[in-house]
């Protein structure tokens, strides 16, 4: 029997159209020829989620998660990936309501993290992720990291970019000249590496920007989604 990924995308489409091309290559490169992943994509009108977000109706946004997670389930879905870190705050609501297994982001990257011998880490992503607990109390919990935010104006100024620009499909030179200050401080103020924790943040800066590794979500979540595919049983 073989495996079939349920993806939850469209938040963005600009993050999930890397999500597909990343799991489809190293499917390919791994099994050679025609090969590509067996894959179910289920895509939101972001600004329907956005809206949600901004609302703080968290409640409307873990039952449109959890509908979506259960239509996957339903059309064959043997795991379920959610294509975004902020929307991994419902995660366990969304596990909770299915039978397969839900691939959460958070971790491969703390695997990739502990695999490298570090334990302090600074955070980018939306407001959410890097205020809110769900994503820093699952790296401390699971894998035994610290976890450093930026300061106020710099999360304004991170989660700014990402909701005007990057979702917009907009990669500004400028924007970069911020992301790379604020890995800086977080750097300065203890740092051993940075967490890419917004999956359109790969659109912007990469290990050239920064003086310590970076870790970027969506590559790492989109491999261990490939690996499930392979993974026969």
């Amino acid at each position: 029997m073989q495996k079939v990924l349920g993806l939850i995308g469209g938040m963005s489409w600009e993050s999930s159209a890397h999500y597909y091309r990343m799991i489809n290559e190293q499917v390919r490169d791994a099994l050679g020829g025609m090969h590509s992943a067996r894959l179910l994509l289920w895509s939101f009108d972001f600004a329907d989620i956005e809206a949600m977000q901004r609302a703080g109706d968290w409640t409307a946004a873990t039952q449109a998660m959890v509908e979506v997670a259960r239509r996957l389930e339903g059309t064959g879905a043997t795991a379920v990936v959610i294509c975004t870190n902020t929307m991994h705050r419902m995660a366990e609501e969304v596990q909770a309501a299915i039978d397969v297994p839900l691939l959460h982001i958070a971790d491969p990257v703390g695997e990739a993290i502990r695999a490298l011998g570090l334990t302090r880490v600074g955070l980018l992503g939306t407001a959410f992720t890097m205020e809110q607990d769900f994503y820093r109390v699952r790296l401390a919990q699971r894998y035994g990291l610290e976890v450093l935010i930026p300061e106020a104006d710099d999360r304004a100024q991170v989660h700014r970019i990402i909701y005007e620009e990057l979702v917009q499909g907009q990669v500004l030179d400028a924007s970069r000249e911020v992301y790379r200050a604020v890995m800086q401080r977080l750097v300065d103020n203890g740092a051993q590496a940075v967490i890419l924790g917004c999956t359109e943040i790969m659109l912007l800066v990469g290990d050239d920007d920064a003086t310590v590794p970076l870790f970027d979500t969506a590559a790492l979540h989109a491999q261990a989604a490939a690996q499930h595919l392979l993974s026969y049983p």
